[in-house]
């Protein structure tokens, strides 16, 4: 059946896979391709290093096809070496490095992280790295490490993620490494670009075209009875016209009347002016000639002015207190008692003082 054809194709597979990465290990084994032609089996072998895959003078290439066509059924096994561009894009190359740094005796934190550091600074948009085994003790545990983006489930993770798995032989016992890296440059489906519209630009010719055939248009629109915008301009401008000089001519007319009424009032005053105003003119010069002499009663003003008494409250005038004797100023505090005059002790004897009880009796 083709169903059983499909599956001994991919065992035919896998076996040679883990036939070339045990041979090829030194040399950074990093896959395989099969296709199948007229001629023969066409076997592309990618490596790190495809110097140590050909071999001296071949030897090693030659002794792999003898291989693979005796023991794994290839019709003219022909293979083919090449290098792998950018190693650490590579999951099985990655895998093995870090199986190799393991086994030399470094601690597993420490490897991952610098395998991350080296895959992402490739290019890749993401990477996972899971080391599981008794990496922490007696008891088997698992560590991954993720950093970027990656697809972890559907149709782009098993068409666009590279897969890598090796294994290494420590003490505590067996470690498997495995690794997981999403290229650069892979389109995810659920990516949209927005297309920006194009703008159509008009070529010069055209737009001169367009402004030489515009005047001609718009005389073919007019109609005979429309009156154009121009027209109507043309007749504001020639009304505003006519108004500034009617204003002007007006504000002429009345200044040479306004000067006639002022002529007429200037005579009539100066007839209204009576005779005896005419006199008064000398002996006005006259006394503005004369030095000017205070009158005699300038003297009485100023005083009157002097005996005149200032504003506000006199002040009292207190009479000169003549000074008295200096006292000793007195002292502050409580005047001291004088001691009274000292009595003379009473004397008493001891039989006065206590006098027995029949006495009293």
């Amino acid at each position: 059946m083709i169903e059983k054809d499909f599956v001994t194709e991919g065992l035919k597979r896998t076996r040679i896979d883990e036939y070339l990465e045990n041979e090829l290990e030194r040399a950074g084994y990093g896959g395989m391709e099969i296709q199948v032609t007229p001629l023969g089996t066409m076997v592309v072998v990618y490596a790190e290093r495809p110097g140590m895959v050909i071999g001296r003078g071949g030897k090693t290439v030659r002794n792999i096809t003898q291989q693979l066509k005796n023991n794994y059924d290839l019709e003219n096994p022909q293979v083919e070496v090449k290098e792998v561009d950018v190693p650490e894009l590579n999951p099985k190359i990655m895998a093995h490095k870090i199986a190799a740094m393991l086994q030399r005796g470094m601690h597993f934190r420490r490897v991952a992280y610098t395998a991350l550091r080296r895959i992402m600074g490739a290019g890749a948009q993401g990477v996972e790295v899971t080391i599981s085994g008794k990496i922490r003790g007696s008891r088997s545990a698992c560590a991954k490490f993720i950093d970027g983006y990656i697809k972890k489930c559907g149709e782009p993770a098993t068409r666009f993620v590279r897969e890598g798995f090796a294994t290494v032989q420590l003490k505590p016992g067996v470690l498997g490494i495995y690794v997981r890296i999403m290229p650069p440059g892979t389109v995810l489906p659920d990516k949209v670009d927005i297309i920006q519209p194009v703008v159509e630009e008009t070529p010069v010719e055209t737009v001169v075209e367009e402004e030489t055939s515009a005047p001609v248009e718009e005389e073919k629109a007019e109609e005979p009875g429309e009156e154009s915008i121009s027209d109507v301009l043309e007749e504001e401008t020639a009304e505003e016209i006519e108004d500034i000089e009617e204003i002007e001519e007006e504000a002429a007319s009345e200044k040479p009347a306004e000067e006639e009424a002022a002529e007429k009032e200037s005579v009539k005053e100066s007839k209204e002016e009576p005779a005896e105003k005419k006199p008064a003119k000398p002996e006005k010069e006259a006394a503005e000639k004369k030095p000017a002499e205070k009158p005699a009663e300038e003297p009485a003003k100023e005083e009157l002015k002097k005996e005149k008494p200032k504003r506000g409250r006199p002040k009292k005038e207190e009479p000169k207190a003549e000074k008295p004797e200096e006292e000793k100023p007195k002292k502050r505090g409580r005047p001291k008692k004088e001691p009274a005059a000292e009595e003379p002790k009473k004397t008493f004897k001891t039989a006065e003082l206590v006098k027995p009880a029949r006495d009293k009796k």
